[in-house]
């Protein structure tokens, strides 16, 4: 008869593996289908744009601060998944709420960005619209909705940080989120990146 003692597992522990697992499967999904999005919209873009009929237009200023908001954003949630690792609860809270105010900070930017194009006389619709800047207004606010959610998730992320609800062995909800919020501040670069070379 083997007498040798098998390894204790914890079910509690194999139960949380398998909602990390399948939460982050469910997470890149999402990402893989936002991504296939914007990649039909470049695409388009770089279509219409060689039929002629395009109007070259510069990034109004905004833009190029807007971009250096959500690079910070992402720093300093950085700074918080870092920190809940430490079981810093206060801090990584701190780092969240800060990230969701540069967020906010974000929004704001890119309405101004509109503002600033219609100034130029780059318009969404209308007689002297052009679908250049058409399209320029469609990247920007479809972005800004999927950012929408990210602030949703920041929030109530940031919550239950404040509350210690997450750990050094237990912060899926911190980790999602800020995989769901570096992805989207990658995908506005590629966009910066994007529409700066593309006009």
């Amino acid at each position: 008869m083997d007498n040798t003692p098998k390894e204790y597992i914890n079910p509690k522990e194999e139960l949380r593996k398998v909602r990390r697992k399948s939460a982050k499967m469910l997470m890149y999904l999402g990402i893989i289908s936002i991504t296939m999005l914007f990649a039909g919209f470049t695409s388009a873009y770089v279509v219409r744009m060689q039929k002629g009929n395009w109007l070259v237009f510069e990034l109004p200023p905004t833009t190029y601060l807007s971009t250096a908001i959500i690079i910070l954003s992402s720093m300093t949630y950085f700074f918080a998944q870092r920190a809940i690792r430490l079981n810093k609860h206060k801090f990584s809270a701190g780092m969240i709420f800060i990230t969701f105010l540069l967020g906010l900070g974000f929004t704001w930017s890119q309405f101004t960005v509109w503002k600033e194009l219609t100034e130029q006389g780059i318009f969404f619709l209308g007689k002297y619209a052009n679908v250049s800047g058409s399209f320029f207004y469609i990247i920007a606010l479809m972005h800004l909705l999927h950012l929408f959610g990210g602030l949703i998730a920041l929030f109530y992320t940031g919550l239950k940080a404040w509350k210690k609800k997450y750990s050094a062995s237990d912060f899926l909800g911190i980790s999602l989120t800020g995989i769901y919020w570096h992805f989207l501040t990658l995908l506005w670069v590629y966009l910066f990146l994007f529409l700066y070379n593309f006009r």
